[in-house]
């Protein structure tokens, strides 16, 4: 499986979830580590974009893509309540990343994304044991088109 991960170019070889685990995001609290990947390259633009202005536009990001053996299975989420894809973010949505990673059943967590209807992310766990297998297959910049902000 490949999934992909937009990150600044000073992150983009250090695949960990320290960077979520700083203020936390809808599918994990402050203090716990998680890797938010999308399932396509426009979803994980979509997903860094709805944080940023014209303003606060970065110009350093690299899209990175990331090898999941196939062999790997994965947790998904489902029977979410109504209004889960609110902005602030949840509790029941936090609580499930949290409880995901805390319990360390499966590396990957699939989930649906709040910024596209129909799409999804992919949660990495870093400190789940199979977390080795996962690779980083390339790393290329990424430059956001203007006509977006």
């Amino acid at each position: 499986m490949l999934v992909y991960w937009l990150t600044r170019a000073k992150y983009k070889d250090q695949l960990s979830g320290k960077g979520s685990a700083i203020k936390g995001g809808r599918w994990n609290s402050p203090g716990i580590e998680i890797i938010y990947c999308s399932t396509n390259r426009s979803l994980a633009m979509a997903e860094v974009a709805v944080h940023l202005t014209i303003g606060t536009l970065p110009k350093d990001y690299y899209v990175i893509e990331i090898e999941i053996p196939n062999t790997i299975k994965y947790q998904t989420v489902s029977d979410l309540p109504m209004n889960w894809n609110v902005f602030p973010h949840s509790s029941i949505c936090k609580d499930s990343g949290d409880a995901f990673i805390l319990e360390s059943k499966e590396l990957i967590l699939k989930v649906p994304s709040a910024v596209t209807q129909g799409d999804f992310n992919i949660l990495i766990n870093p400190a789940h044991p199979h977390f080795k297998k996962v690779k980083i297959k390339t790393a290329k910049p990424y430059s956001f088109d203007r006509r977006l902000f």
